[in-house]
């Protein structure tokens, strides 16, 4: 984001280069007015501001408080309707791809081009920042519910990734020195969030460790048996809020890796919170993210049924669970995220923009991890001998 007090400068309008990849894509479909929210003060483009949470003038500094409904709320949509509603508009030949939308920048004039889930972005010639003004309202789209407010600024970010840096043991001294250069993007993912009150009935054994003696003289010695014991039983377990990204091409175990989020702290969908920032639209579907979340509550209740069976360990031979009242939201959460070099590689960085929590890639130092690996067997030596001496 600039801070130049002037006004963003006109950009010449550049004709678009045919790519051999543009031949798969459909034709872009053309809205000229995108949604973008002036300033009162000096009509240039207002960004959301972290600090204020509230829309900035990056130019003159005008502040204005986000337009939000007192009335609406961040309600719960039924699972299985949604889904017979998708299929009636399969059947009617409406499908619900994000296509390709070309959209005319009020400030410059250049024709900038969403390609795939993008709906939010910056102009590429004067910086301002841009909306589709179709895609979230579209009627063969799941409309999103709420969204969760970038609440952690971008400097929190960097001063988080620089302790995080610091306490990689095993990175090399070089990298924890120099740090993490790169400039962090602050993105909304889309999220699908699940709830679900199960009934579930397990079958099983309990075993229970015994020991006896066997042998005799030097071969002596104690030797664990088990006893096993029938194990069946019903219960109940409310899902409240089970999350799954609903993005595809991203690093999974590193986004799960983000929770918890704060999502007591999300306010009904408004568009201007998305101002100055990247956002995507789910490209995996509905049925697709219940899937993810299903195996999510699957998960949890096979270790649930292992607490249940209970014993020194378990034998788990059905379980069969029953889904009831689905229901789900679509949101959309914050991240910043930074890619950056080391060396001849390429890493990845995000950080929670809810939490500030951390997670990424990093170099490692084989050099430590040799030496720590030398001290461990070393140590096992040692205590070996000790053993074998007493």
């Amino acid at each position: 984001m600039t801070t130049d007090s002037t006004p963003p400068p006109h950009a010449i309008r550049m004709p678009t280069s045919r790519s051999a990849s543009s031949e798969t894509l459909p034709p872009p479909r053309h809205d000229d007015q995108p949604l973008v929210f002036p300033c009162d003060r000096c009509g240039a483009d207002l960004t959301f501001s972290i600090g204020v949470q509230s829309l900035s003038c990056p130019y003159c500094g005008h502040v204005k408080p986000l337009d939000l409904d007192p009335e609406a709320s961040i309600e719960e949509q039924d699972f299985r309707s949604m889904l017979a509603r998708i299929a009636e508009r399969r059947q009617e030949g409406r499908d619900d791809e994000a296509g390709v939308s070309e959209v005319r920048c009020t400030s410059c004039g250049a024709t900038v081009r969403f390609v795939g889930t993008l709906t939010s972005m910056e102009c590429a010639y004067c910086g301002a920042p841009l909306q589709r003004g179709d895609i979230q309202d579209a009627e063969r789209r799941v409309p999103v519910d709420g969204v969760l407010p970038f609440l952690i600024a971008r400097e929190v970010a960097r001063e988080n990734l620089r302790k995080w840096v610091s306490s990689r043991w095993f990175a090399p001294n070089a990298f924890k020195a120099r740090g993490v250069q790169g400039r962090f993007n602050g993105i909304y993912l889309p999220y699908w969030t699940f709830d679900s009150a199960t009934t579930t009935h397990y079958t099983g054994q309990r075993g229970e460790h015994y020991y006896v003696t066997v042998g005799s003289g030097k071969n002596r010695r104690m030797v664990r048996r088990t006893r096993w014991y029938p194990a069946s039983g019903t219960f109940q377990r409310f899902f409240d809020d089970v999350l799954v990204v609903a993005s595809t091409g991203l690093p999974t175990k590193r986004i799960v890796a983000l929770e918890p989020w704060p999502l007591n702290q999300c306010i009904p969908f408004d568009r201007e919170v998305l101002a100055g920032f990247l956002a995507r639209t789910y490209d995996i579907a509905l049925d697709e993210g219940f899937v993810g979340a299903k195996q999510r509550m699957d998960d949890a209740l096979h270790s649930e049924v292992r607490q249940r069976i209970g014993g020194d360990t378990q034998r788990v031979h059905s379980v069969n669970t029953r889904y009831d009242a689905i229901t789900f939201k679509h949101l959309l959460l914050p991240v910043w995220m930074l890619a950056y070099r080391y060396g001849k590689k390429s890493y990845q960085v995000v950080v929670n923009a809810g939490t500030g929590e951390v997670q990424g890639d990093r170099p490692y130092s084989w050099i430590k991890i040799t030496l720590a690996v030398a001290a461990a067997l070393i140590a096992c030596g040692i205590a070996a001998y000790v053993y074998s001496q007493g």
